[in-house]
């Protein structure tokens, strides 16, 4: 049998800043490192920010491969692993030259691909870049580029489905689980649920009635959710309720909760933190900084904390609508803001959260779709005891130039973490916003 012929991968800027791993994703097939990507991390190794963390962490993993040999003959990643070089400028490629005529970081990186292709013939040389644009550049000069596919989820169904209904269940069983004589459980094979996941919820209907459930791993039994009120918000729909159920009930530790804009993701898990603040040491808001429209905040005007603002502005709309829900109960509003000046009510932009300890911490990370599933890991891996964490945030809506809605944070952790005891995802599918802002979501 004729040996498998070794590819060689050439690696951008973008795919280490996104995975600092990514090196020790390719198996058996080598890794080229252009001498343009380590110029380029390095202009990412100050700040406090995900990407330079990244960018520290790689330029740290490979000062420990550092050798004559990374500029030569390559250095090994370990056993049955892959060879990695650098590889130094060299002419700059006449192909390349006449293509793009300005000498770009991107297009040095290209050319870097060139020379690479030019001295394997008999290997395959692919580009690897989370860049559109520039994938589509080396296509046009014959070079093999793909996306960063490692971590991309195949199936965005598990994730955007709505929640589940089970029909035909006898009337008697249904109207069983409404009784008001205590906590009324059924089995799952009672009610013909095969194979329920950690945390299910349910819809469950007979010929004459429904009933909204959820099933409990830990004693296997499936009971009623019941509708309730959290801090002046109100559920307006069954997946609204599951979500506060799920948000206030203590044994699970970690929730995804997805949906388009208008659907509440972010108003019931503040709810439901401001519901539990006796529970918790602290309650932390935070979404990370993703400038839009190409501008940096550099371009805003005022201070540091002016510039952060304008990106928390959604958190703290958010506090608003409660407080104005919370008019006639004076003594929750004005534990809202006891809450904020004591600093156990935090708002805050994400980086600013990075090296801090959580215990015993209610953290919301809201806009988790811009996050890269690596940052989704390490936010959770700081979890305290007795923390809860809650993602929230619309998987078809990014502002990341490099993530879409099979590689970002939050469709990572809805789908790998899926049956997890201490985890459960919710998907809002109805807005609740308005009647405006639904028609729009719906038809524009």
């Amino acid at each position: 049998m004729a040996k498998k012929k070794n590819k060689i991968f050439v690696l951008d800027t973008n795919v280490i800043l996104h995975d600092y791993r990514a090196i020790y994703s390719f198996e058996e097939n080598d890794i080229v490192i252009p001498i343009t990507v380590l110029e380029e991390l390095d202009k990412f190794k100050k700040g406090h920010d995900e990407l330079n963390w990244a960018a520290r962490q790689f330029t740290r993993a490979l000062d420990k491969l550092a050798g004559d040999n990374l500029f030569t003959d390559g250095v090994s990643l370990g056993n049955d692993r892959c060879k990695i070089y650098i590889q130094t400028h060299g002419e700059y490629p006449k192909l390349v030259k006449d293509a793009f005529q300005e000498q770009t970081p991107d297009h040095r990186i290209l050319a870097t691909a060139y020379i690479v292709q030019q001295k394997n013939i008999n290997s395959q040389v692919i580009l690897v870049s989370k860049d559109i644009n520039l994938r589509m550049k080396a296509k046009s000069i014959g070079i093999v580029s793909e996306d960063y596919e490692n971590d991309k989820i195949r199936d965005l169904n598990t994730i955007e489905e709505g929640i589940p209904v089970v029909d035909n269940v006898d009337s008697a069983l249904v109207s069983k689980l409404y009784s008001k004589q205590g906590d009324i459980s059924l089995t799952p094979e009672e009610i013909g649920i095969a194979h329920p996941k950690s945390h299910d919820y349910f819809i469950i209907k007979s010929d004459t009635s429904s009933v909204i459930s959820y099933y409990n791993p830990f004693e296997k039994l499936i009971t009623r959710v019941v509708k309730r009120q959290v801090f002046g918000i109100e559920p307006r729909n069954a997946e609204q309720t599951f979500a506060l159920h799920a948000l206030t009930n203590p044994a699970i530790k970690l929730i995804a909760i997805t949906g388009k804009a208008g659907t509440g993701k972010t108003l019931v898990a503040l709810a439901a933190a401001l519901e539990q603040h006796g529970l918790y040491e602290q309650i932390l808001l935070a979404r990370p900084i993703v400038a839009l429209a190409n501008k940096d905040m550099g371009f805003l005007p005022g201070a540091e904390k002016d510039k952060i603002r304008p990106y928390m502005l959604p958190l703290f709309d958010n506090l608003n609508v409660i407080k104005q829900n919370l008019h006639s109960n004076g003594e929750q509003a004005n534990l809202i803001d006891t809450l904020q000046k004591s600093g156990r009510l935090e708002i805050s932009p994400l980086a600013y959260i990075r090296g801090r300890s959580l215990p015993k911490v209610y953290f919301i990370i809201d806009e988790a779709q811009n996050l890269t599933p690596h940052e989704v890991k390490t936010i959770i891996t700081r979890a305290g005891e007795g923390t809860k964490i809650v993602f929230t945030g619309d998987i078809q809506q990014i502002d990341s130039p490099y993530l879409d809605a099979f590689s970002n944070g939050l469709s990572h952790l809805s789908t790998k973490m899926k049956g997890q005891k201490l985890f459960t995802h919710i998907n809002l599918i109805k807005g609740e916003r308005s009647e405006l802002a639904e028609l729009a979501s719906i038809l524009l």
